[in-house]
């Protein structure tokens, strides 16, 4: 049973130091809000998406809303590990009331298409000293898992019909950018915690800076849970949110998840409950080997060793040739 421990740690540390975005079990954004800093990896292809119940209210306006949102994220990685492209779509249904008139509303309500890049890798080019007779040792705090993983995600808000969502003035707008930066610490006992900060509707009048933050616990192979705080400063819009939910892993390229988020306020007061599903194709993926430092300097030595051996042997023949006419 030891040895058998032993050999794993060894090998989830290897695997961890040795190759690149790709992991054995699927890497979901669900059941939150939030984006990890790491891709899916090249070719692989990934769906997100859930089913919630909304319930909205505003004091001041006298109106709301009850309905259901259907919100699908597709991911694909490509052309290096490191990046990734996101289309994320929400579509709303829900019955809509004032006080003079009640309306039956859908359309869709959010549609975003973007980019997410890695730049920084705390683990890349880093080799972790197992100590294969203490698994304390290689489960103490490290002071390298301080360092975030840190990507950058460039999106564009697309709305190219009448939107029911939407006042008029933001139906004018065909297009606008998004921006968000984007960390991630892995701690030890499974803790993960990521942190987006986010400038949406860029050069609009709905402009908006925001945060999000996502700790998540795993508890065993199968099991995890996760709080999350989201928060939105806007001219137009200003919020915060708290969502609470769980996630199940099914088999290594199937999750499902379950979440519950509320707003503090009530201009308007917000309440969501759904759930939602998480799947991913890795039939063409390939594993990516990235060396470290160390294993790039041997590698340029041997170059150089190979070059010494061909002149070396060059200059014999032509001794040879010298002494042999």
């Amino acid at each position: 049973m030891k040895i058998k421990l032993i050999t794993l740690v060894v090998s989830l540390f290897l695997f961890q130091n040795s190759f690149a975005q790709y992991t054995d079990v699927i890497n979901s954004n669900r059941p939150g809000e939030s984006m990890s800093a790491f891709s899916i990896g090249k070719t692989v292809i990934q769906l997100e998406s859930g089913l919630s119940y909304i319930k909205e209210k505003h004091n001041v306006l006298d109106y709301s809303a009850n309905g259901f949102l259907v919100d699908m994220n597709v991911r694909y990685g490509f052309f290096k590990e490191q990046l990734e492209t996101i289309l994320e779509i929400g579509y709303q249904r829900d019955t809509y009331t004032d006080y003079n008139s009640i309306d039956k509303r859908s359309g869709l309500k959010n549609s975003t298409l973007g980019l997410k890049y890695l730049v920084y890798d705390p683990f890349k080019n880093y080799e972790e000293k197992v100590n294969i007779y203490s698994w304390k040792a290689n489960h103490r705090f490290k002071w390298r898992q301080l360092i975030p993983a840190v990507s950058v995600y460039a999106g564009a808000n697309l709305n190219f019909s009448a939107n029911p969502f939407l006042s008029d003035d933001e139906n004018l707008t065909n297009i606008s950018p998004k921006l968000t930066l984007i960390s991630q610490h892995i701690f030890p006992d499974a803790y993960v915690f990521v942190t987006n900060i986010f400038l949406d509707k860029i050069s609009t009048k709905y402009q908006s800076l925001g945060y999000i933050v996502t700790l998540t616990k795993g508890f065993n192979e199968q099991w995890s849970a996760f709080l999350e705080n989201k928060a939105i400063k806007g001219d137009y819009y200003s919020d915060g949110i708290f969502t609470v939910g769980a996630a199940y892993l099914v088999n290594k390229n199937f999750q499902i998840d379950a979440s519950f988020s509320k707003n503090y306020k009530d201009t308007p007061y917000l309440l969501y409950g759904g759930l939602g599903l998480s799947w991913r194709s890795d039939t063409n993926y390939k594993d990516v080997m990235i060396k470290s430092k160390k294993e790039e300097k041997g590698k340029d030595k041997s170059k150089k060793d190979k070059e010494k051996d061909k002149k070396k042997k060059r200059l014999d023949e032509v001794e040879l040739e010298k002494t042999n006419p």
